[in-house]
């Protein structure tokens, strides 16, 4: 049913499989690891220009948030007018709140696209969508720090052995990536609300959202963790520390717009300026006339008074 999501997503990690298996040996751990990673980028960099275009409607949103509870105090008992009111105000300002949830909403079908594709590894299938069974058979027991990326570390010592690996190998390999994902999801939690206005974070359901992004959230990759394959974990690492990247990137770009835009712009005077030039104008011409005034008519002034040189007898 959502084929048109799990062969795109296929055929990226495949692409990247190529790539890395060319200069690491089709087989390898690390190969596969880093195509999952490389995934997480080509995706992200197909989103940077939404996930931007969000981070605009978000302070746009921010900017017009008085605006918006005054008309809730206002047409409160009309919800009707209310909603005209807003759509109102959203088209004089250029808000769309859609823009703001559409990086969120891509990502979703991402997710279960990737945890379909990774969960059809198992051994002995024939093929994987875009994988044939040889592809398959290299994920499934591609070697990766001890550990194997298409096992749960809830699984069952039976099955892990099945695999090639063990609960400690797993464990070495999957607690670290899950300690990581949450610090990264904490951070990236973390630098969104550092940017939130103050009024707006004190609200009661505003600080509420804020305690579960900065603290709830990171405990999924914990709580969450074991019931995953390590391959979605890498994902999840992966995607965490582009996004706190890119927010470092954009956060900075949009900054620097915005202190351009308030910069106050110089504005001269012209008609200080041509006053100041007329009365410079005026006064070298009364300089010049006051020189002139002060020669004799008739006499010849002698020049020469004045520069002869010390003890010189004319």
């Amino acid at each position: 049913m959502l084929d048109f999501i799990y062969y795109p997503v296929s055929a990226i990690l495949w692409f990247w499989h190529e790539v890395f298996g060319a200069l690491l040996g089709p087989a390898s751990g690390y190969a596969w690891g880093l195509a999952i990673v490389f995934l997480v980028f080509t995706l992200r960099a197909v989103l940077f220009k939404p996930f931007v275009q969000q981070v605009r409607s978000m302070r746009k949103m921010q900017e017009i948030s008085p605006r918006i509870q005054q008309l809730r105090e206002q047409y409160g008992h009309d919800q009707q007018q209310l909603a005209k009111e807003m759509q109102k105000l959203q088209s004089e300002t250029g808000f769309n709140p859609l823009l703001g949830c559409l990086p969120m909403l891509v990502q979703i079908p991402v997710f279960i696209g990737l945890f379909h594709v990774l969960r059809g590894f198992t051994p002995g299938a024939p093929s994987n969508f875009l994988f044939d069974a040889e592809e398959v058979s290299s994920f499934v027991h591609a070697d990766f720090f001890g550990a194997r990326l298409a096992n749960m570390l809830s699984e069952s010592a039976g099955v892990l052995g099945s695999f090639g690996t063990d609960r400690t190998a797993m464990l070495l390999v999957g607690v670290p990536m899950m300690i990581a994902a949450a610090v990264a999801t904490h951070f990236t939690a973390r630098h969104s609300v550092a940017r939130q206005p103050g009024d707006s974070a004190a609200q009661p359901q505003a600080a509420m959202m804020n305690r579960l992004t900065l603290w709830v959230f990171p405990l999924f990759a914990i709580v969450g963790g074991p019931f995953l394959p390590l391959a979605i974990l890498l994902y999840w690492l992966a995607n965490n520390f582009w996004t706190l990247g890119q927010q470092w990137v954009v956060y900075r770009r949009i900054d620097r717009e915005e202190a351009q835009r308030d910069e106050p712009v110089a504005v001269v005077d012209s008609t200080a300026v041509a006053s100041s030039s007329a009365a410079t104008a005026s006064t070298g011409a009364d300089s010049s006339a006051g020189e002139r005034t002060t020669e004799v008519p008739g006499v010849i002034e002698d020049k020469s008074r004045g520069t002869d040189e010390p003890d010189e007898v004319r």
